[in-house]
């Protein structure tokens, strides 16, 4: 796994939902503005375990809600087809996407 990206992913778990939250390593802690938003990559919400991003993708395709940040976490995503290209926002040129499945 030399030189694979390694991100912090949270697991929460309530009612029935599965909420992964996964970002980028680098960006943890930090805030981003851009006009009127802001994004926070607040360590209480993003700081679980730090893995490598291939691990952190497979333990998106069980969660109902994702909540991601960062180039790596999202594209890897997008890849996977978890989130949908036109479902990214930016703010200070950081890459979000949230995602929630819906179960019948």
């Amino acid at each position: 796994m030399s030189g694979e990206p390694m991100v912090y992913m949270k697991i929460y778990e309530t009612r029935g939902e599965k909420l992964i939250a996964i970002c980028d390593e680098e960006l943890i802690g930090r805030v981003f503005r851009d006009g009127s938003l802001v994004l926070r990559v607040d360590e209480e919400f993003y700081k679980g375990l730090l893995i490598p991003l291939s691990v952190a993708m497979e333990r998106a395709e069980e969660a109902t809600i994702l909540n991601l940040v960062g180039e790596n976490t999202v594209n890897a995503a997008i890849k996977k087809g978890l989130v949908h290209p036109d479902a990214v926002i930016r703010i200070a040129g950081i890459p979000h996407a949230q995602s929630v499945k819906i179960l019948y």
